[in-house]
Order: C-alpha cells, then structure tokens, then sequence
C-alpha cells in the first residue's frame, strides 16, 4: 500500500513537471520564435484618391526590409483620421496633408486643445491651390474676386479651408462676395459651364481630371497666387509652398503661359514608437524607389528624392533623420 501511495505520488509529480516545462517552451518559443520583425499598417485615404495607390505601390518596396513583416496598406478617411489612427496605435505609418498636420501638432482646427507628436518620414508631392475663372468673367487677379460668384469647395473640406486662406490674403470674406457655394469638384465645373459661377477653387495634384474637363468645353483663366499675396499666406501659414505650373507640359494642361500659385505638401509621417533602425530602412527604401524606373504613380513622379526632406512642418522622426544626414541633403 505505501509502495502504491509512493508510485502515484511519483506519477503525479512527473506530469506537473512535465506540463511546466512545457509551458516554458512554449513561452521560450513564442519570445523568440518570430523574426523581430514590424507589422506596418499604412494609412491612407479613400480608395478614389492619390494616397490610396501611393499606398499600394510603397507595400512591396517597404515589404523587401527585413525589419518589416507586411504592410497593409488601409482605406482611411485621410488626413484628420489617418493622425488620431496613429496616436492611437492603430497605424504605424500614414500620408497626410501638412496644413492638417500643422493643425495637429499647435493643436488648433480639428485638434484644438489635442496637440499630437506628429513625426515625419518624408515629403512627397504638392496639392496645388488652383483658381479657375471664366475667360469672359474678367478675373484675373485673386482681388477681382470681389463681387463674384465663386465655388469654394464642400464645407469643412481642404479646399474650404485653402480658398478661406487665400481669401484672407487679399482681405476678403464670403461677405465680400455676391455668391458662394459649397460645391465639390464635379459640381463647381457644371456650375461653371451652367454660367451660374464665374470662377472656383480646387486644391489638388496637377493636373486636376475636372479642370481638364472644363477646358475641353469653355474657356477659362487660372488666377495666379503670387507676388504679395503668396508672401503673406506663406509667412503666416508655414505649410504653404511656392509653386508653379508650367507652360508647354502637356501632362499639366500644355498652357500657354506659366501659373504661379502656392501648394500645399503632402508628408508620410510615421508613429514615435517604430524604432531607429526600422524606421531609418523604411526611408532609405523610400529615397531608392523614387530613383528608380519603377515608380508608377504619377503623383510620386513628380519629386526630386532630393527635396524630401527640406521644408517639412514636423519633426524628422530620428530614423529618417539619420538617413537624410548620411545623403547629405537636409537643409
């Protein structure tokens, strides 16, 4: 009976051991099993837009590091959603606007009161302020707005809020104008073409599909952004850039005679919490893609890889800042 007492007690001690270490291995297994490697989600905008296919093109370029495991690249609601996504922890990477990100980071707009850590990976392309007005309206400068009916994009849009900006610059209000709708882009060009509007605003990549729609059937002017009334938008609102649209490029409207305007950057940012050496891969793959043949949307093809890294409204992130200081080619 003792002899049997002992052999259960045995047994059940071998089985309790046996079940720890188990445990232990598995434990062992899961800390050091997987490669060490980042899953990314990525940021981007509605699957209609520019950022949504930027975001498909970077996936398998960002997929080659080692130090990254997939991206996915995420249909968000853009700017405003793609910052709170990434304070929340639920992207590590995003593209944005720079005058939201602007926003963000003095915590004023949408994030009065909710500054956020915004940091950068890169520049990218420019939303271009594009004023369009009827040939035989008689504007020609952003001042002969006054009295006129004018489209300024749908209420709380980016659009809105660049035509406000500029607006301002040349001291004028809704007030000062005899119409005003809140129309988006298809809209502000069948007003247009309707007569019911003499001129609109669209802030957007060049060219724009609506305003290339519009010259095929009316004649228009673009209404240049320069001179004075660029210095002042441009002083108080550090995201605006100088920008012109060429003459002569027939993927830019082949027009007979520049425009100057101003835009307004595009910027990858990325969280705080990715680290150094992740985040500093992710950039130098980013600065050789965009040197290579292979960059498919047209958006990307406008940049001078050099440039990425000069004039941004938000911290580098000090993975990206390394990389851009052994190129070289920070300011």
């Amino acid at each position: 009976m003792y002899k049997r007492l002992l052999l259960v007690l045995a047994l059940v001690l071998t089985t309790f051991l046996a079940a720890c270490g188990g445990e232990g291995d598995s434990e062992g297994a899961s800390s050091s099993g997987g490669s060490g490697a980042e899953s990314i989600v990525l940021g981007t905008g509605g699957t209609s837009g520019t950022y949504y296919p930027i975001g498909g093109a970077l996936k398998p370029v960002l997929e080659e590091s080692e130090n990254i495991d997939n991206v996915t690249v995420e249909s968000t609601g853009a700017s405003v959603a793609n910052i709170q996504n990434i304070k929340d922890g639920l992207n590590q990477m995003a593209i944005i606007m720079s005058d939201v990100g602007y926003d963000a980071i003095e915590g004023q707009g949408q994030f009065e009161g909710n500054s956020v850590d915004v940091q950068a990976m890169a520049g990218m392309y420019q939303n271009v302020v594009q004023v369009v007005a009827l040939k035989d309206s008689g504007i020609t400068s952003m001042e002969d707005l006054e009295g006129k009916k004018v489209g300024v994009g749908k209420v709380g849009s980016g659009v809105e809020q660049s035509a406000k900006k500029v607006l301002e610059a040349v001291d004028l209000t809704y007030d000062d104008l005899s119409k005003v709708t809140h129309t988006g882009y298809a809209d502000s060009v069948q007003e247009m073409k309707n007569g019911n509007l003499d001129a609109a605003f669209f802030t957007s990549g060049v060219p724009n599909s609506n305003i290339t729609d519009l010259m095929q059937q009316t004649d228009i002017t673009f209404v240049q952004i320069n001179g004075e009334t660029a210095d002042a938008l441009m002083e108080k609102y550090p995201f605006y850039k100088a920008n012109t649209i060429e003459a002569g490029d027939e993927a830019r409207y082949n027009l007979d005679e520049p425009v100057e305007t101003v835009g307004i950057q595009n910027m990858i940012i990325v969280s705080k919490d990715l680290s150094e050496d992740v985040v500093y891969d992710m950039t130098k793959r980013y600065y050789e893609y965009l040197g290579t043949e292979e960059v498919s949307v047209g958006a990307l093809k406008q940049l001078d890889r050099d440039e990425i890294a000069k004039g941004l409204i938000a911290p580098l992130h000090p993975g990206a800042k390394k990389f851009y200081e052994e190129q070289g080619i920070l300011e």
